[in-house]
């Protein structure tokens, strides 16, 4: 149940109706929006559509508002319409009506706010996708933490979601990755290598590589050409790689449906790259060409020489793009449009990678890829993820000996547990850089906002705990408290606590089609501090408090308010990931 949606339909039934009486086609409806005022004072809903269906009515804002507001005073739970500025429609809804949304939040439990928005489409998120050349990094686990969340909020909204990890197998990174395991090797046999060379991977996680090289091969692999013994030992590193990095992620609670090595492109004897490309070039997509010289510094991508080129221009990217390499391979940008031609392949519709801000200057090539290979049909977004500043207590922490270079994710995790970690990685947008501090993120105190979540959702089952010591004689089971006069709740606190938890579906909605899974956090802390903040009132003024002795029906209704809100901060934490505990301590 969605309130606003449901209003909307009102909305759109009186502009409907307008249109008939006035002899105007009925307009695009689509534009209209219903939504919580940004001032308390204003109500309970702002209403856009006299600002954006004035020309259409061949009207004056303020004038069209005027005729719809009057058809929506006829409306039975309209308490009060009040036009603001040039046009905009205020309106004040009857307390009763949000009761009813609040009794509904009880009779659905942690169903409540789950929409049908997604209609079952399929949809395909792929994140972390880190190199199998190491242990995760903090960033690797912000990407990793906002593509998880994200799966769970689509499909809470409805859609078919698939999760997706794509392990690049096949560059001359895991080459690097397969010499600095052979050094490994030759060192766990006794010989001594002295300091790591520059360009290889110097991290200890690498030793345990080369231990289990020595086992199983013992002095076999010494000696021979590096192109008997690469293949041996890059597969085993790899394999070792993705087993530290699977459970890393097992720590943060994190799972993938699918795990897609880029080597199964080229597997058995098939070339998916040359498939991919000969796609492109049936459907009038590639031409030979040259390419201009960038302006600035030189590209990667750019040679000058007669190639073979994608139109991505004609998509949206800025410059066309090559295919293959002078020396006849692939480029890396070929690889990834034959993966991503494979995942159209499979059925899905709408496709979302989560990336590293580095990645930036690469959105609009792949997007434009996308485009030709689904004929339009196919949508790809790309989320960035700013980089992670970690510190302690303000200070920046110092990196890492386990990987060398860095802090692993996995002694962050180790050191301040899941929880902190996922809902901090959450409490900023994916764009902006974020600053996680070892020391804040456990405090217990309300600066702490997984803290003051957490602490919410364990003072409301707090409440019912007290409540049923302290009254024994209610019945406060789900079936019972939807039956509580919730006529009784008539504090002004407690209508806002109410108001509150009947955003969560159109929150829900709103999250899940901007694919922000941020706005989740952002929301339970809301909901949160308006809790501790009616809790703190109770403490002051003893008619606020929950346990009212002598009055057991507003004790009732006041454990259903409990209980709502303890179901929707639930419901949040478990789409970010993060546990809803019943007690702190």
């Amino acid at each position: 149940m969605n309130p606003f949606a449901q209003f909307a339909d009102h909305v759109r039934a009186a502009i409907t109706a307008l249109a008939a009486e006035s002899a105007v086609v009925t307009p695009d409806l689509s534009r209209v929006t219903v939504e919580p005022p940004r001032e308390e004072q204003h109500g309970d809903l702002a209403v856009n559509a006299a600002m954006v269906l004035a020309k259409d009515f061949r009207s004056k804002p303020r004038d069209l508002a005027e005729k719809i507001a009057k058809k929506l005073g006829d409306i039975p739970q309209v308490r009060k319409v009040e036009i603001a500025g040039p046009g905009f429609i205020n309106v004040t809804l009857d307390p009763a009506f949000w009761l009813e949304v609040l009794r509904g939040v009880v009779d659905t439990g942690t169903d409540f706010g789950r929409a049908g928005i997604g209609k079952a489409e399929r949809v395909n998120v792929e994140y972390v996708s880190a190199n199998p050349t190491g242990p995760m990094h903090v960033g690797h686990g912000r990407g990793a933490v906002f593509g998880d969340a994200l799966a769970n909020l689509l499909a809470f909204a409805g859609f078919k979601v698939t999760r997706e990890y794509y392990v690049n197998d096949a560059g001359a990174q895991v080459d690097v990755l397969a010499r600095s395991a052979y050094l490994r090797y030759r060192e766990a046999l006794g010989e001594s290598i002295g300091a790591i060379p520059e360009g290889l991977y110097p991290g200890d996680y690498l030793v345990p590589v080369g231990k289990a090289l020595a086992e199983q091969h013992g002095k076999k692999l010494l000696g021979r050409p590096e192109t008997e013994w690469l293949p041996i030992v890059r597969e085993a590193a790899i394999a070792a790689m993705m087993d530290m990095i699977r459970a890393d992620l097992a720590a943060l609670a994190i799972r993938h449906d699918v795990f897609f090595a880029e080597r199964s492109l080229s597997a058995g004897g098939a070339d998916r790259v040359a498939e991919a490309i000969a796609a492109l070039k049936r459907a009038g997509h590639l031409y030979e060409g040259r390419l201009s010289p960038p302006k600035g510094a030189p590209v990667e991508d750019w040679e000058d020489r007669e190639q073979t080129l994608f139109r991505a221009t004609e998509f949206g990217d800025d410059v066309d793009r090559p295919l293959m390499k002078s020396d006849g391979s692939y480029t890396y940008f070929a690889a990834d449009i034959a993966y991503h031609r494979d995942k159209i392949e499979r059925g899905f519709t709408s496709l979302i990678d989560v990336w590293g801000a580095d990645h930036g200057g690469y959105v609009k090539r792949l997007q434009a890829a996308v485009a030709a290979l689904g004929g339009g049909k196919v949508t790809l977004d790309v989320k960035l993820c700013q980089i992670v500043r970690l510190l302690r207590a303000g200070e920046p922490v110092k990196m890492s000996k386990r990987a060398g270079d860095f802090v692993t994710l996995r002694e962050v995790v180790d050191e301040v547990g899941r929880d902190p970690v996922r809902f901090m990685m959450l409490f900023r947008k994916n764009d902006a850089m974020l600053d996680f501090d070892l020391a804040k993120v456990i405090e217990q105190s309300r600066e702490n906002p997984v803290f003051y979540v957490q602490y919410a959702h364990a003072r409301a089952k707090s409440v019912l705990r007290n409540l049923a010591e302290a009254m024994p004689e209610l019945d406060l089971k789900p079936a019972n408290l939807r039956q509580a006069p919730l006529n009784a709740l008539t504090d002004e606190g407690e209508l806002r606590l109410v108001k509150r938890i009947a955003q969560w579906p159109r929150l829900v909605e709103a999250a899940a089609t901007a694919h922000e899974p941020h706005r989740i956090a952002f929301f339970l802390h809301d909901l949160a501090s308006e809790f501790h903040a009616h809790w703190n009132r109770g403490n002051d003024l003893p008619h606020l408090r929950f346990i009212i002795r002598d009055d057991p029906a507003l004790a009732t209704a006041r454990a259903a308010l409990v209980y709502g809100l303890a179901t929707v901060l639930a419901s949040g934490l478990a789409i970010l990931g993060v546990g809803a505990p019943e007690e702190m301590r």
